[in-house]
């Protein structure tokens, strides 16, 4: 293929290929050429041009296929442009001779094609330059027309408009000719022609003024004739160009209208146009008015449904300006269209001509108007409703006067209100809750208006009034409680009026069902009002026959909608519900027998109403109440079911009876039996299996049975895949409310009063049943196949046997239906037996199975073909038999080789690829070779379409099927599928879809394969390049649709192998083409789909590229009708353009793909268009009606400081470049601000939280930074909070929240001491103040509150004044909480109250942690305490509420066995009926409550204040007191605290236990700290301490916690939490022995117990020693930070590495640390005995630890530094602490256990000398620590332990060793230790002393002769003369003179001479100053000494004194120096203090 990219055509390669392969190489040289001429050099193209027209002629006259036709028509023209188009002439000529040649062979009629195709691209692309051969050509083309079949037809229409697009204003001449033409073509009997007669029609009009002015009427007709029997396609071409043509008619474009003296036309002669096709259809007045005669006159629904699209066209291309304009005057019109008789003269045309209507007013007021346009409409539509409804009333009144013209009169009102109201309802649903001023509005009176219909005598407009109030419902939840009181009061006042009744009842359980779209619910108690209203009206219903049947309907209606509010309402009257089935059906089926002798037909048609009203009650039951299903309940439901199925027998003879009165009734009774028996299991209700199956049976395939809507009927039964295969009218697409009208054969679409009970069901959109008897059809069906898998097998052989016989006997139009529904039977049974995996059962069943299907497989039903397919994949699936399945496969490959009609054909092709569907896939490849040979035969079936289309979709499946063993079918199949996409026409529109599927499939089964390099592989995906280029050129909007999600595929194999230059540009453009008309009438739905679905996918990886591309197309986009899109890409990218589209389009699946898509192009953020992104959201949130802020703060309290309102009043500013959106899109612009921050935060600089980072580097690069749109950020979160729409202010809040936690902490460059958000406090309050007022809704009020105590807590505004106004905002909303439950009358679910409540506890808590944590911090600094005081006010009353809120949540978290414990009433804050709303909110709030409570207790020390009322700042009710304090009257002071110590205790320990608290660290963190909170208090610690067993589990928890998370800061809670419970311990234990200790009376003194644990004996118990416990957690801890300290893992590679510790983080260390400290506490927890069983693990813990700490790396600085490096500084105190505590522990002296330690102790002190000795050569040791710790065991431990000769040599080789060492820090630690150790005990320090004092003498009296060179060297030698004093002193007094006979001259030989000193370093100078001294103190002492000593030594006596001079005269200089400046000091110092 790669030979094809050349200028010319190499035509040597060409000819060495074979006919197909050279139609592919020559397509792909036109491609290429396509692409090439636009960018070539033109030099080039004129020097090739005359050989490029010959290659490209040779083409032209060699048959090319469609595809090859069309792009060498536009190559051909794009030559001509491009490069010299003088002898395009010639080319026109040669083209117009093949067209008039007589040559009819159909050899020849693709050349013909080719040159009609060539004339439109030529005259197309070259226009006027051919202006002189035009008529000619146009004479040609229409003269070849009249003799063309189907296909040139097409082709010449494709022609004439590429003419006329060329020619514009010059073709004007043959307009008249061309219309005469294409008014032909446009009721054609080719659909295909069809479409693009409309399409040239459309490009005609452009510049032909007479088709919209004198021959308007007469288009319009044709356009009438044309709709009928069209399909889908036709429509919507045909729509496009009437309602094109119209609005041109009302508002002309071009100014040549005036020119020719034309009138516009007016909307009421448009509408009059579509109003009389809509009512008469396209056929002329004779006609009509002889069918008037005849009485056959109904207009075709797809007429109707044609001109509904045109009239949505029509308002779309007028634009929604104009919509609003004139959009009371188009109402009116509407509404007269649909009241008019003609259109509603029977049920079904009623049904599908309100449709219609709906559709329009949907459609246009949906689409084209912004909320504030809606809102104006919404209040047109009340007043049209409000005339409509006083007209009937004032009908009604004068009714006695001429009876039938009301009649007429209200039938043709209810039509009008049913559509009106449904609209109203979508409208004010769409608009939320910024409808809310729709409904203040009291010239509109909206609810009124509604509330007036539903005493309307139709029960269609009551019904679509209930609907509209539902909608109203959940638009603003508000409204949901007030409506529903008010609809229960009229009900009550008006029982006795039959209207009123059915009415109210409807709207009651319309509002009940709208709950279910409200998360905030209603009020509990609103349940047993409507229980009560539905009992009341079910007993009164008997007392008046004139409104028996309203009544009992009304009853079990109201029954319905209640079980719809779920179990937990429903469990409390399912008692009271049960009692009513109870009493519908008689007690047993005697009685039954006996109720058949009474009664007449009212009184049946009465019960029968009840019973299937009861029935639908229990169905609803069923469905929303499973929870409540019991096997008691489905027990108690069984005995009337029992009736209600014996029932069914004795119906024939009651309507035999009484006629067919009642047998409307009847056929909703056994629609009811159904449904029921279908939702419950089979196995309850088994005896009654033989009378349902009759019944089913009978229903199935008796006489009665009506024809059931196919579409309705099969699809469900159908694979989805399959579906395809049926056109578009199954397929999702825009218009499908009204396309489906089509389907439903006589029946017509669905409507609410075919099943008043839908009106509750969970539903956006109104529900649209099917009339009873249809849906009696499905219901049958579906219980057939529930009930079928459960009887025996005998009897199912003989009910197959009986279906199959019935249909044997029955002929025609009869036995299709029969058959149908036998089928569809036998298929709902298969697939229930598939999905249950259980058997058909042997031979004798599945032999009538078969030949069901078979039969239907043969059907001429194409849907059934289908189904019976899908039945036979799952027949095989349940017989799960290999052989079974290829006699299947033998039979189908049978009938294909010998059946020749169609029928046959397409149902085995299709059963071939669907066989192995559910037995996973096909395995044999002979199997896979047959298949695929007869499906490749089939699908050249040129002869039928059909045929291909089938074998094809077929084939598609068995790729899909095969998987991997396709491989080797491969090649040929693209070939084929490439072959036939090059040569089938482009009429047969299928084929081509079902090559596209099969395209795909092919993709699937190549996979990452793909991505090979080899020849073969490259050779294949050219061939599917080719193919996609094929298939998106296709007129065909489903073929484009799957060439794009071929590339899609494409792109996720092999990447690199996708051009997206040229792949974006096309998806945008037909996002762009689209735009024009918005949604409706425009593209495919399932085109946008694949779009989306594929832009979606190239965002995920090249998010940025998609962006530039689609720009880049923008701009070089030809001028086209300028569109709305096409400007929005140019200012605001590809993205704004989604944003716009995500804000037309209605169907979710594409809105969440767009969405998705925006995501992942936001990602794209990190390169830089961060600016972009925010100023999009800005714009987008800017872009509603009107200024956003209508909450405002006018309501300034008490004159404060304005400036919060002035901040913004959030006026959209420009226009911008959106306009109107809806507020869903503007809370996706919000959710997109939320996602940029957190991708900043996560995968960007840090610079974008740091404003001086930002700016230093925004001066050096361009780049852009979060922190510098802090302003837009605010100021959107803003204007979202303060919105109208409920939804858009909960995201603008959390908008709040994120910036104020992510922001708070940056500090302001400019004023050092403030941060960036300081300036934006007023926006903040301002932002916050809406959402606590009295209207806003509790979700609104509770986000807030967190809001507000982020905002304090975040510490961004220090000035209380300035904080005080977020304060009172809180402040308020306490007051509210204290009110408690005494609401007058509540608006929402008792839960949403608990949610407030708990938000505004929480906020105050999490304000009160701050601010005792910043009061710490401050220590009594301003900020913390301000806050304090801030809170102090409240804080009463707070801990109150925040302890009853504890309590509430720790009732709610007991298990389930304690509910029967709970309280009657509820909690505090919650009702026990909301008691499951509740439980989420607690569980949200509870932690920072907890942690809040804990520092109160501990701020009050757990001392009771007196907590009586006169305390509080306001008044405290009952309520809110919580129960805690109800009890104090009863209760000690220390029985309360201790209450409240367990709830605390019991609730953290209860948490931290929990296994779901993986998520929660932030809620394990606030359990910690307030369990840490209390045991600082002494109070609770006593208790804990005095409760061993509560200690000890706490520990357990603690460790296991320690185990399961990782955090640092979490475990180091954990270890000080286990410190202070171990410190509770030692109080509780030093207590006892103090206490023993003083209770000396006691007689048995020896006796006293031993205290501590551990007793007499040591032992400690597992489990239940404290001690224990805290010893494994502490060698959990240490064993996982230091592995070598246990010999398991010392070995292990993750122990093994030396020196470890020098690894440790920070938080490792402050573990280990603390680890220790605890280990240290422990033994004086123990008695003497039990001291001595855990001394050797504390011990070797310690010993460990030191060992692994003092082992340190060579790197790592000498042993000098003390573990300095790092935080090892902070262990290896922490460890030699650990070791003092440990042997200064009292039990060492103890007398019990003195021997055990001493051993243990010298044991210990032997390791510790071993540690000197390091077996590991690459470690140093560090002395110094060894040093340390030698000398806390000398000075420390008891002298029997050191004193052992053996420790006591080591220890003084240590010594000795040390004072050798080079290291002066070692040398100066070693003479500071020694000073202590000769300070000690005498039995310690004498050996000491005998052995190291002459080592002293000697290094010092070295120093003379080696002066300090260094300060560490001059310190160790003044730590030398300290150790020798110590010495000295140390001495008796009779041998201390001559001790000081030594250190005296050591001092003086210190001392230099006057000229030394001068030259001497610093070191040595101040050597000689400290001696001096040392020897002026020391001299004195000893005078006697000193006195003989200079005596004997003159020389000394000499340096000394010259020393003493030398220092004289320097204090004298000194003294000098200070007296010159001394009287400029103070100013100095001022200056100095000032600063």
């Amino acid at each position: 293929m790669e030979r094809a990219h050349s200028l010319l055509l190499n035509e040597e390669a060409c000819s060495h290929l074979g006919e197909h392969q050279r139609a592919e190489f020559v397509f792909e040289w036109l491609r290429f050429l396509k692409k090439l001429l636009p960018a070539a050099d033109r030099a080039d193209v004129k020097k090739n041009q005359k050989r490029l027209v010959e290659q490209l002629t040779v083409i032209l006259i060699g048959s090319p296929g469609p595809p090859t036709r069309w792009l060498l028509a536009h190559c051909l023209a794009l030559l001509y442009r491009v490069g010299d188009s003088l002898t395009s002439s010639l080319t026109v000529d040669r083209c117009n001779d093949i067209i008039r040649s007589k040559d009819d062979s159909p050899s020849y009629l693709p050349t013909r094609l080719a040159a009609i195709a060539c004339l439109g691209a030529l005259y197309e692309q070259l226009g006027r330059l051919l202006v002189n051969t035009f008529k000619e050509t146009l004479a040609n083309l229409l003269k070849a027309m009249k003799s063309a079949e189907s296909q040139g037809r097409y082709e010449i229409m494709l022609s004439v408009e590429k003419i006329l697009r060329g020619l514009g204003v010059s073709a004007v001449p043959c307009h008249r000719d061309i219309y005469k033409a294409t008014r032909v073509c446009l009721t054609d009997r080719s659909m295909a022609v069809r479409c693009v007669a409309a399409k040239c029609l459309l490009e005609l009009q452009r510049e032909a003024v007479f088709l919209w002015t004198s021959e308007l009427e007469n288009v319009a007709t044709l356009c009438f004739r044309a709709f009928e029997g069209s399909n889908y396609d036709v429509r919507v071409a045909i729509s496009k160009l009437l309602g094109t043509l119209l609005a041109t008619a009302v508002e002309p474009k071009q100014p040549t209208a005036h020119r020719q003296g034309s009138r516009r036309s007016s909307l009421e002669e448009v509408m009059d146009l579509l109003t009389g096709g809509f009512l008469r259809g396209g056929a002329g007045f004779l006609r009509a008015s002889g069918d008037k005669l005849k009485g056959t006159s109904s207009v075709s629904k797809d007429i109707r449904i044609g001109i509904t699209q045109s009239c949505v066209v029509f308002v779309s291309c007028l634009g929604g300006a104009w919509l609003e304009a004139n959009f009371s005057a188009l109402l009116a019109l509407l509404m007269e269209l649909v009241s008019h008789t003609r259109a509603t003269h029977t049920p079904a045309d009623a049904v599908c001509c309100r449709r219609c209507i709906s559709f329009i007013l949907r459609a246009t007021l949906g689409s084209l108007l912004g909320e504030k346009a809606q809102i104006a409409a919404a209040k047109e539509i009340c007043l049209a409703i409000g005339k409509q409804k006083r007209a009937v009333d004032a009908a009604m009144c004068d009714g006695n006067v001429e009876t039938r013209v009301t009649t007429t009169d209200v039938a043709a009102s209810q039509h009008v209100l049913v559509c009106a109201l449904l609209e109203l309802g979508s409208l004010v649903q769409g608009l939320g809750s910024t409808a809310a001023s729709l409904l203040t509005d009291t010239s509109t009176a909206l609810l009124d208006t509604v509330i007036s219909v539903l005493l309307h005598p139709s029960v269609s407009a009551r019904l679509a009034a209930a609907w509209c109030l539902r909608c109203v419902a959940v638009a603003q939840p508000s409204q949901g409680a007030v409506l529903l009181d008010r609809c229960g009061e009229r009900l009550n006042a008006l029982k006795s009026c039959p209207e009123a009744v059915a009415g109210y009842s409807a709207a009651i359980a319309a509002l009940l069902g709208a709950v279910q779209h409200c998360p905030l619910g209603i009020p509990h108690t609103k349940g047993n009002v409507v229980m009560g209203l539905a009992e009341d009206l079910l007993r009164s219903a008997t007392q008046n026959s004139r409104i028996s049947i309203q009544r009992t309907q009304a009853g079990w209606l109201l029954l319905s909608a209640l079980n719809t509010l779920g179990p937990a309402v429903v469990e409390h009257h399912l008692p009271r519900m049960l009692l009513l089935w109870r009493c519908t059906f008689p007690p047993s089926i005697r009685d039954l027998d006996m109720e058949l002798r009474r009664g007449d037909h009212f009184t049946w048609q009465v019960t029968l109403e009840g019973r299937a009203g009861a029935l639908c009650a229990m169905k609803s039951l069923v469905i929303h109440c499973r929870a409540l299903l019991t096997d008691d309940v489905i027990g108690r439901l069984l005995t009337p079911l029992a009736c209600a199925v014996a029932l069914l027998t004795k119906v024939p003879t009651l309507i035999k009876s009484y006629g067919n009165l009642i047998k409307n009734t009847s056929v909703v009774f056994r629609l009811r039996v159904y449904e029921i028996l279908a939702l419950l299991p089979p196995k309850t209700y088994e005896e009654s299996f033989g009378i349902v199956l009759k019944q089913l049976v009978t229903d199935l395939t008796g006489p009665e049975n009506v024809v059931c809507t196919e579409l309705t009927l099969l699809p469900p039964l159908c694979h989805s895949d399959d579906l395809a295969l049926l056109g578009p009218a199954l397929q999702d697409m825009d218009q499908h409310y009204i396309e489906e009208q089509l389907q439903g054969s006589s029946v017509g679409g669905g409507t609410l009063e075919y099943d008043p009970f839908t009106i509750c069901v969970k539903c956006q959109d109104v529900p649209a049943p099917l009339p009873p008897p249809t849906a009696l059809t499905t219901a049958a069906i579906q219980l057939f196949g529930v009930i079928f898998p459960h009887i025996i097998i005998p009897l199912r052989t003989q009910i197959l046997e009986q279906f199959t016989e019935s249909l044997k006997q029955l002929k025609g139009v009869r036995q299709q239906t029969v058959q149908t529904h036998v089928t569809a039977a036998l298929c709902s049974v298969l697939k229930h037996l598939g999905s249950s995996r259980v058997g058909l059962g042997p031979e004798e069943v599945r032999k009538p199975a078969l030949g069901l299907l078979v039969g239907a497989l043969e059907s001429s039903n194409p849907l059934l073909r289908c189904m019976a397919a899908e039945g036979l994949s799952r027949l095989v699936q349940v017989v799960n038999d290999p052989a079974f399945t290829v006699s299947m496969t033998l039979v189908s490959f049978d009938k294909l080789k010998t059946a020749r009609d169609a029928v046959t054909r397409t149902g085995h092709a299709l059963a071939l690829g669907s066989l192995y569907r559910y037995v996973g896939g096909i395995s044999s490849p002979q199997h896979l070779s047959a298949c695929v040979g007869i499906l490749f035969t089939l699908s050249q079936d040129s002869t039928s379409p059909e045929v291909q289309r089938w074998a094809l979709h077929s084939l598609s499946m068995v790729m899909d099927l095969a998987g991997p063993l396709y491989h080797g079918h491969v090649e040929a199949s693209f070939t084929l599928v490439l072959r036939l996409l090059l040569s089938i026409p482009p009429t047969h529109v299928e084929v081509h879809q079902s090559l596209g599927r099969c395209l795909n499939a092919l993709l699937t089964t190549l996979g990452p394969d793909l991505q090979g390099e080899g020849q073969s592989v490259s050779a294949l995906r050219t061939s599917c390049l080719v193919g996609c280029a094929v298939m998106q050129d296709s007129p065909d909007c489903l073929v484009q649709a799957q060439a794009i999600s071929c590339l899609q595929q494409l792109h996720m194999f092999a990447p690199r192998h996708v051009n997206l230059a040229s792949l974006v540009p096309s998806l945008c453009e037909i996002l762009l083409d689209y735009s024009m008309l918005v949604n409706l009438c425009s593209s495919y739905l399932s085109l946008r789909r694949a779009v989306v679905a594929c832009l979606r996918q190239l965002a995920q990886k090249e998010a940025l590229e998609v962006s530039e591309h689609a720009v880049a197309l923008v701009k070089e986009l030809p001028r086209r009708d300028n569109t709305q899109l096409d400007v929005t890409i140019k200012e605001v990218g590809l993205e704004g353009a989604l944003f716009s589209l995500l804000d037309r389009e209605s169907d979710p699946c594409l809105c969440q793909d767009i969405q998705e898509t925006l995501v992942h192009m936001m990602s794209s953020i990190a390169t830089g268009k961060l600016a972009h992104w925010l100023k999009l959201c800005k714009d987008v949130l800017s872009a509603s009606a009107e200024s956003t802020a209508p909450v405002e703060t006018n309501q300034e309290e008490d004159g404060e400081r304005d400036d919060d309102a002035s901040v913004f009043h959030a006026k959209s500013e420009s226009s911008g470049p959106f306009t109107n959106l809806r507020w869903s899109t503007r809370v996706f612009a919000v959710e997109c601000v939320c996602r940029i921050i957190a991708q900043c935060e996560n995968h960007g600089h840090p610079a974008h939280f740091d404003m001086a980072l930002a700016q230093e580097h925004r001066l050096h690069e361009s780049t852009d930074f979060l922190v510098l749109h802090l302003a837009d950020l605010i100021r959107m979160a803003f204007m979202a909070s303060t919105d109208h729409s409920d939804k858009l202010r909960l995201s603008g809040l959390q908008t709040l929240l994120v910036i104020i936690r992510q922001f708070a902490a940056i500090p302001e460059p400019e004023f050092p001491g403030h941060v960036i958000l300081e300036q934006y406090q007023a926006n903040v309050g301002a932002a916050l103040r809406p959402a606590f007022t009295a209207d806003a809704p509790p979700d609104v009020t509770a986000k807030a509150c967190q809001v507000c105590s982020a905002w304090i807590a975040s510490g961004v505004v220090s000035d209380l004044r300035d904080l005080r106004r977020v304060h009172q905002l809180l402040a308020s909303s306490l007051v509210k909480v204290q009110a408690g439950k005494e609401v007058p009358s509540p608006l929402y679910n008792e839960g949403t109250s608990t949610m407030e409540t708990l938000a505004v506890l929480k906020a105050w808590a999490e304000v009160y942690i701050v601010a005792v944590q910043s009061s710490k911090e401050d220590c009594g600094g301003a900020g913390g305490a301000g806050l304090l005081t801030l809170v102090q006010t409240d804080l009463a009353t707070l801990s109150r509420l925040w302890l009853a809120a504890l309590q509430d949540y720790a009732l709610l978290t007991l298990p389930q066995d304690y509910s029967a414990q709970l309280p009657a009433t509820g909690g505090t804050f919650y009702t026990a009926e909301t008691a499951e709303q509740a439980r989420p909110h607690y569980f949200s709030s509870w932690a920072p409550i907890l942690h809040a409570t804990a520092l109160w207790l501990n701020s009050t020390g757990f001392i009771m204040v007196d907590d009586g009322p006169a305390n509080l700042s306001r008044p405290v009710t009952p309520t809110s007191m919580g129960q805690s304090t109800s009890m104090a009257s009863v209760k000690s002071p220390e029985d309360i605290s201790s209450d409240r110590l367990h709830l605390i205790l019991g609730i953290s320990v209860e948490f931290l236990c929990s296994p779901h608290s993986h998520d929660q660290m932030e809620n394990i963190s606030s359990c910690l700290q307030a369990l840490q909170a209390l045991l600082e208090v002494s109070w609770p610690r006593s208790k804990v301490g005095n409760d061993q067993v509560l200690s000890v589990e706490l520990l357990s928890v603690l460790h296991r916690l320690i185990v399961t998370r990782e955090a640092p800061g979490v475990q180091l809670a954990v270890l000080e939490l286990v410190r202070q419970v171990v410190c509770a311990a030692q109080e509780h234990v030093k207590e006892k022995r103090h206490s023993a200790e003083v209770d000396d009376g006691a007689a048995e003194k020896e006796t006293v117990p031993e205290f501590g644990e551990g007793r007499d004996t040591g032992g400690l118990v597992p489990g239940r020693s404290l001690v224990f416990g805290a010893l494994e957690l502490c060698l959990c801890v240490l064993v996982r930070k230091l592995p070598q300290l246990s010999p398991k893992l010392a070995g292990s590679p993750s122990g093994g590495q030396g020196g470890s510790a020098w690894s440790l983080s920070d938080s490792d260390c402050r573990l280990v640390a603390a680890a220790l400290a605890i280990l240290s506490d422990l033994p004086s927890i123990c008695s003497p005995d039990g001291s001595v069983s855990i001394l050797p693990t504390v011990l070797y813990l310690l010993m460990g630890v030191l060992r692994e700490l003092v082992q340190q790396p060579y790197g790592g600085g000498t042993g000098g530094s003390s573990g300095g490096v790092g935080a090892l500084g902070l262990v290896v105190p922490a460890a030699l602490q650990a070791l003092r505590a440990v042997l200064s522990s009292p039990m060492s002296r103890s007398e019990k256990s003195r021997g055990a330690w001493a051993h243990l102790l010298r044991c210990a002190l032997n390791t510790l000398l071993d540690f000197w000795d390091s077996d590991k050569p690459n470690l140093a040791v560090d002395e110094v620590s060894l040093l340390t710790a030698l000398t806390i065991f000398l000075l420390t431990a008891s002298p029997e332990v050191t004193t052992a000769q053996t420790l006591q040599t080591r220890c003084i080789d240590k010594f000795k060793a040390s004072l050798e060492s080079k290291d002066p820090v070692v040398l100066s630690r070693s003479y500071q230790l020694l000073m202590s150790v000769f300070q000690s005990q005498t039995g310690v320090a004498v050996p000491f002393i005998q052995a190291l004092g002459s080592c002293v003498v000697g290094h010092l009296q070295g120093v003379e002769r080696r002066r300090p060179q260094s300060s560490k060297e001059l310190q160790a030698i003044q730590d030398g003369v300290r150790a020798l004093e110590a010495l000295v002193f140390a001495a008796d007094e009779m041998h201390r003179p001559q001790l000081v006979a030594i250190l005296l001259p050591i001092l003086i030989s210190f001392l230099l001479d006057e000229n030394a000193l001068s030259s001497a370093p610093a070191p040595a100078r101040t050597l000689h100053e400290s001696a001096l001294q040392d020897l002026m103190r020391i001299g004195p002492q000893h005078s006697s000494v000193f006195k003989a000593l200079m005596a004997s030594s003159p020389h000394m006596k000499a340096r000394l004194e010259a020393a003493v001079k030398g220092n004289q005269e320097s204090v004298n200089a000194k003294a000098t120096q200070l007296q010159v400046p001394s009287k400029t000091s103070p100013s100095i110092q001022l200056k100095t203090s000032f600063l």
